[in-house]
């Protein structure tokens, strides 16, 4: 009798939720938790922008820019993972708060860095705060979600990371030529420093709450949440969660494994082509083509506007067509474009600039498409954890691509990098076509 009591309140709360359409209380979570994953997206670009100073001032041969930038992802593996853990014992804005300041103060520590080894030690350790923040607020703003237009209104959040990313773009071509590669790691700190303190301003998530038993404190949030509007949607409860604890090996049971594996091999393989691109543009069109230092960065820069205009057409069309066919589209679309410039022989740098850049842009969508259906896969008892343990891949693939990149630029040529990058995108154009369709439904009738 208690187990089906406690049943009937968690369903009756997450009916509750899912009545409310979105406003004004959303728009709080979003821009704070938004603010801190714009300046997790600065941070993580930071150092591209910076590395074309770095090159000449330390004297760095390619397999040391491969490392460099490499061992800032090894770190986010581990922030992942940790802050994934964190996350689903404390809560989502207590696990969000402390890897951003973990982020911030390592990225001011980065700018005092003397010489390459002290800058990779410390890379590393920024990369454990900015590799658990994303996750954890991926998890956090899904769970405050409705399940209709939870696509539209999830893919509009995202898409600051790569505006991050097209900000930290532009602010480095003019940043690093003028005041020096520093500051670009000073303005990511002290800004984040900023967004830990309006943090505390955050509720926490009810369906945490509600997974917990905590359904006092849930109650409390959701009055707030029904407070902000009058307007009700019928809901049809198909699937509920008790408050039962998780277990990061349930990743692996039967329901979840055959998930567990295609969403780990398509982060792997979206974000060895994203990332491997995205860290390296600015380096190749400056070593590999001879353009000037602003103009290398400039060119570098297109990548995440077109990125943006290419999310910002996926989150408006996301809830119509569908997260699977998408995904799918995307990768052979990239693949094409990047097989052109493995048989043109990358000739020029405009070649790259506009193919490369296109390749990049579709691969962006994709990106942030992940961090809205992976949480989406997982029940709430487990959703941080797995989509930590998910995002574990895209950081290291993140640290494996611009590795393997610089080796292959070393002994192989260009032509052979974007041959692998083609290659990796047919791979993940065979996963997507297994991904579970999610969209428009519950996340409880999702994942149960």
């Amino acid at each position: 009798m208690r187990g089906s009591s406690i049943t009937n309140q968690s369903s009756q709360l997450i009916t509750r939720i899912e009545s409310v359409p979105f406003s004004r209380w959303h728009i709080k979570p979003r821009v704070i938790m938004g603010s801190a994953t714009f300046f997790d997206a600065f941070d993580t670009l930071s150092l591209s922008y910076a590395m074309p100073v770095l090159i000449g001032l330390w004297h760095l041969n390619p397999g040391q820019i491969g490392i460099l930038i490499g061992i800032g992802y090894l770190g986010q593996a581990i922030g992942a993972l940790l802050f994934g853990s964190i996350a689903e014992r404390f809560g989502r804005v207590f696990s969000a708060k402390w890897a951003t300041l973990v982020m911030s103060i390592m990225a001011i520590a980065c700018a005092f860095a003397g010489n390459y080894n002290e800058l990779v030690a410390l890379r590393f350790i920024q990369g454990i705060g900015v590799g658990g923040e994303v996750p954890v607020a991926a998890a956090y703003i899904n769970e405050i979600s409705r399940a209709s237009g939870r696509g539209r209104f999830f893919m509009l959040y995202e898409m600051v990371y790569p505006i991050g990313l097209m900000v930290t773009a532009q602010l480095g071509t003019i940043i690093v030529p003028s005041l020096g590669w520093k500051w670009m790691f000073f303005i990511g700190g002290g800004t984040g420093i900023i967004i830990v303190l309006l943090m505390n301003l955050l509720k926490e998530s009810p369906r945490w709450l509600i997974s917990k038993g905590r359904f006092e404190e849930a109650e409390r949030i959701i009055e707030e949440i029904e407070a902000s509007t009058d307007q009700r949607i019928p809901v049809n409860i198909k699937g509920t969660q008790e408050a039962v604890k998780g277990n990061w090996k349930e990743l692996f049971s039967p329901f979840y494994r055959g998930r567990t594996i295609v969403v780990w091999m398509l982060w792997f393989s979206t974000y060895f082509v994203s990332n491997g691109l995205n860290n390296w543009l600015p380096s190749l069109y400056k070593t590999v083509y001879k353009l000037p230092l602003q103009t290398s960065l400039r060119a570098a820069s297109l990548t995440n506007l077109i990125q943006i205009v290419a999310v910002f057409a996926c989150a408006m069309l996301i809830d119509k067509v569908g997260r699977k066919l998408w995904a799918t589209i995307a990768f052979l679309v990239a693949s094409l474009l990047l097989g052109i410039l493995w048989i043109n022989g990358a000739a020029t740098a405009y070649s790259v600039m506009y193919l490369g850049s296109l390749a990049y842009g579709v691969i962006g969508t994709v990106t942030v498409l992940l961090y809205l259906y992976t949480p989406e896969i997982y029940p709430t008892r487990m959703r941080a954890v797995g989509t930590a343990f998910a995002t574990t891949w895209l950081r290291l693939a993140s640290a494996i691509a611009p590795t393997i990149v610089g080796f292959i630029l070393g002994t192989r040529g260009i032509s052979k990098v974007f041959a692998l990058f083609a290659c990796v995108s047919v791979i993940g154009a065979f996963m997507a076509i297994r991904m579970v369709e999610t969209r428009e439904k519950m996340l409880e009738e999702i994942a149960p």
